[in-house]
């Protein structure tokens, strides 16, 4: 520890508030403007050069965000000031390992005061170790980054795949080209109120899933808190994305099994979240082993005979069928929507033949965003791993 120095965080940065500004006062362009919660808009001036790092200083408390360009601070946050030589990088990251969340001030709403902060008792390691100790982390960053892009580039392509052939009805012909701009036979549907493709038929969902389950409130089932296991709830669930962090709740595996019995998770479900924000979906890919759903989350069955996984889960995330739940959810203090009413959602069904083709597109995919996820998981827990090993010094970088 000879290279490191002990003293406060006032000693290695200055905090500022940040600058006020509403939304009406802005104009676009190009410049980040950077709220508690992240990069909130752009505007056309900036008032930091980048790169910088800002935090939260009202409402999400302490969150460090590192802005590479120039940006806008906004005053819901603290930004640094001065770096005082020290390396940008390192000092994000050595902010991201304090928990300034409990130097909380404020009565209603949690504030952050930089005075408070500035006493902090840190140690820090000269610029040339701090370098090294950021390209560590800053590799496992990059690559978690690459990951996401890869993947909401597949996600774009997949809906767009989607769209074409089941909205606009694109779809290939029998020659290859787009079947709607190349003249195929179109009909009227009175039950859609819109055109579909001559042979094709109208169903609705019930009539091609084989099953819609939820998972199980605790109540007086079980206990969370407890054991290795996650309980997946609707916070956890993004499109095509499921978090198993610190922020889920734990389940112990007689838990588990109590909600597996109700829920009956396979391989080729998909996830449906049923009270706001309704409609979110996932598929799972692998049967899960060690987490299991609330009763919030709907898990959704294809029937095999009718669809696959794959245009189940587009179908469930498709523009027409949140359209759909939005009209359909109902409840006054969360809106949900129910497996009955769910199962009445009309769709233009275009038979098996055409719903291989397109699910033998997306399969890969669909398998490389879920590899790519699992990756980042990995990557994340290292990084969060090595992420207090190196800012106390534990762990050295040769």
């Amino acid at each position: 520890m000879s290279d490191w120095v002990q003293g406060t965080l006032g000693d290695l940065i200055t905090l500022q508030r940040g600058f006020d500004i509403t939304k009406a006062a802005q104009s676009e362009g190009p410049y980040p403007v950077v709220s508690s919660g992240g990069i909130a808009s752009f505007h056309d001036q900036f008032m930091a050069k980048g790169p910088g790092v800002v935090i939260g200083r009202k409402g999400t408390l302490g969150t460090a965000f590192f802005i590479p360009e120039d940006y806008w601070p906004h005053d819901t946050t603290l930004w640094v000031k001065d770096f005082k030589r020290n390396d940008e990088k390192f000092i994000y990251y050595l902010l991201k390992s304090i928990p300034l969340e409990r130097l909380d001030s404020g009565s209603a709403n949690p504030t952050l005061n930089r005075n408070y902060a500035h006493l902090l008792k840190v140690a820090a390691p000269r610029p040339a170790v701090q370098e090294k100790i950021s390209a560590v982390l800053s590799t496992l960053d990059a690559k978690i980054d690459v990951n996401n892009r890869i993947n909401a580039e597949l996600e774009a392509l997949a809906k767009t795949i989607y769209d074409y052939w089941f909205v606009q009805f694109d779809f290939p012909d029998a020659n290859g080209r787009p079947y709607k701009s190349s003249g195929g036979p179109m009909v009227w549907n009175d039950t859609l109120k819109r055109e579909i493709p001559a042979g094709w038929e109208v169903r609705t969902l019930g009539t091609i899933i084989s099953r819609a389950g939820t998972g199980l409130n605790p109540r007086d089932h079980f206990v969370l808190g407890k054991g290795n296991n996650y309980y997946v709830t609707i916070k956890n669930v993004t499109n095509g994305r499921i978090f198993l962090d610190d922020k889920c709740d734990r389940i112990d595996d007689e838990a588990m099994a109590v909600i597996d019995r109700r829920s009956q998770l396979r391989a080729g479900d998909v996830l449906f979240t049923s009270i706001e924000p309704v409609g979110v979906t996932y598929l799972i890919q692998e049967k899960p082993t060690n987490w299991n759903i609330n009763e919030s989350v709907f898990t959704i069955r294809p029937d095999t005979d009718m669809v696959s996984s794959e245009y189940l889960l587009m179908l469930l995330s498709s523009s027409e069928m949140k359209v759909f739940t939005r009209n359909s959810s109902a409840g006054s203090i969360h809106k949900g929507i129910r497996h009955s009413v769910l199962k009445s959602f009309a769709l233009a069904y275009p038979g098996r033949r055409l719903v291989d083709e397109f699910s033998s597109l997306l399969r890969p995919m669909l398998q490389k965003t879920d590899n790519l996820d699992k990756q980042n998981r990995e990557l994340t827990r290292l990084r969060d791993w090595l992420l207090p090993l190196l800012m106390n010094g534990q762990v050295r970088v040769s």
